[in-house]
């Protein structure tokens, strides 16, 4: 399964000419593509799929999906979470 994943950015920088971020995603860092949202900034939320931002949503909006994905099991699952190891 898929989920878009709602994340915070705590990071923007560029990588081979493309922006790219530091999301956090319930206290684990990924590394993201932010190239579809250039307004996005350091302390907005996005929706991540398959590494890409793909759209900007508030803070309510991203711990409530969070907590919903958290409690139905998702979230480890979609972040690739083993133990206490993150997979990349």
């Amino acid at each position: 399964m898929c989920l878009g994943i709602p994340g915070k950015v705590v990071a923007i920088y560029e990588a081979d000419g493309i922006r790219m971020g530091e999301v956090e995603f319930d206290g684990i860092v990924k590394q993201v593509c932010l190239a579809y949202l250039p307004e996005i900034a350091v302390g907005d939320y996005t929706i991540v799929h398959v590494g890409f931002a793909i759209s900007q949503v508030d803070e309510q909006s991203a711990r409530e999906t969070l907590a919903l994905f958290q409690n139905l099991g998702l979230l480890d699952e979609e972040l690739q979470v083993k133990g206490d190891e993150v997979v990349p």
